[in-house]
């Protein structure tokens, strides 16, 4: 019997669906289904706003160019906050307060996006909005890492992302069908969005912090402090993430996809839908991909979630009708499930327990760098020579960043936690 059709199996004989639920309540734990949960109810309110962000920007005078270069800033602080808060957890051994106040401030800073429509307040408010991502970021994912072990962590990180985009293809229901009975009402949208954001900030009042052996006294860092984990870090580690920053140099904001959709002449409600079927496919399919990633070894489902990836930009360059983004944006789907939460449960793999966050952070701040340098290039790109070149060129580097991958961290490395 292949192995894949294995993968709920114990001695070669097939586990029973009581047997399989059973297994499945003892690694999801109490702390990581409110975290989920909180993640939920967060990108209700989040992603209720993406899709229509690029379209509101518009509206109130963005070019393409000046909306890459707010969503790459945005992203940009949101991963050198990462670094720092990051580290911070560690230092303190503490993950809820970071938790709680991070979704607080995002929470917050929604509705004030369309108080005004002078470009330094929207620039400043939606940076606000990605602090409190990363603020929490690091401190919620090592909370996940610390709650389960090494075997495991594709199906937690896969569990979080299933709630997470569930909530994510929620959002954007809300918003189309919102949109059809109000087309272009978007100020009430933003409004809205606060409601879900409130309800994720009170459940983190149910999360408690594990107690721990008493720690050393640590001097706190600066800043940057988080840059000093690099040189201490494994080798592993940092063939993983250099091949991750590749990547994330081609792997600009999704906007850009919404974007490509409203110009082949999609008007808002369809665009929204595309977006809602591809966070249901990413929904569904995280937590199955995570088993997988588990069984079949997590760093060939994460080379296989690039390439599927390197399949849709260049697909976005050539596409022309509706069954050509259908099948896109279901690989699109796909490629979520298989990277994100896997991408973590590698990194962490790779991190001692106590320095998790501080390794997560540092990754996630220097992506952060690069998706400012890559989404203001793609919108450059898209400004100068169009749409087709610019997704064309980041399907080619998606699928140079799997080759990496492939020859130097599994011949290399040997990717023994992975």
């Amino acid at each position: 019997m292949p192995r894949i059709f294995c993968i709920f199996a114990a001695n070669n004989r097939p586990m029973g669906l009581k047997a399989r639920i059973r297994s499945y309540r003892n690694i999801i734990t109490r702390p990581i289904l409110l975290v989920s949960l909180v993640s939920f109810f967060n990108d209700i309110g989040s992603e209720l706003l993406y899709p229509v962000m690029p379209v509101f920007l518009s509206s109130v005078g963005f070019s393409v160019v000046l909306i890459g270069l707010l969503e790459g800033l945005a992203e940009a602080t949101a991963g050198i906050s990462k670094g720092y808060f990051g580290n911070l957890s560690d230092q303190t051994g503490r993950r809820v307060p970071f938790i709680r106040f991070g979704y607080l401030l995002s929470a917050l800073a929604k509705p004030l996006l369309v108080a005004f429509t002078w470009v330094w307040w929207i620039f400043a408010v939606r940076t606000a909005d990605r602090l409190g991502k990363g603020i929490r970021s690091s401190a919620r994912d090592a909370l996940l890492s610390d709650e389960t072990s090494p075997e495991n962590k594709g199906k937690v990180f896969g569990f979080h992302r299933a709630f997470d985009t569930l909530g994510a293809a929620i959002g954007p229901s809300i918003a189309l069908l919102y949109l059809w009975v109000n087309p272009e009402d978007y100020k009430t949208l933003f409004l809205l969005a606060i409601i879900p954001g409130v309800g994720s900030v009170l459940l983190t009042f149910f999360l408690k912090d594990k107690q721990r052996p008493d720690r050393p006294a640590k001097s706190r860092t600066g800043f940057l402090g988080f840059l000093k984990y690099f040189p201490k870090a494994s080798k592993d580690y940092k063939l993983l993430i250099a091949g991750l920053l590749f990547f994330a140099l081609f792997n600009s904001s999704d906007a850009f996809l919404l974007l490509g959709l409203k110009e082949s002449g999609l008007d808002d409600v369809r665009m929204i839908g595309y977006y809602i079927f591809y966070n249901l496919v990413f929904a569904l399919t995280a937590f199955p991909m995570g088993v997988i990633a588990d069984k079949a070894g997590l760093h060939k489902t994460l080379i296989a979630g690039i390439l599927v990836f390197a399949v849709v930009y260049t697909g976005m360059g050539m596409a022309s009708v509706s069954v050509h983004f259908i099948v896109l944006f279901a690989l699109y789907g796909l490629y979520a499930a298989a990277t994100d939460g896997v991408s973590k449960a590698l990194i962490t793999n790779h991190c001692r327990r106590e320095e998790t966050a501080t390794g997560l952070g540092l990754y996630n701040a220097l992506a952060s760098i690069v998706t400012l340098i890559s989404s203001s290039l793609a919108g450059l790109v898209w400004f100068a020579f169009g749409a087709k070149t610019m997704f064309i060129i980041a399907g080619t580097g998606a699928l140079i960043s799997a080759l990496y991958l492939t020859i130097i961290l599994r011949k290399k490395s040997g990717m023994k936690t992975g």
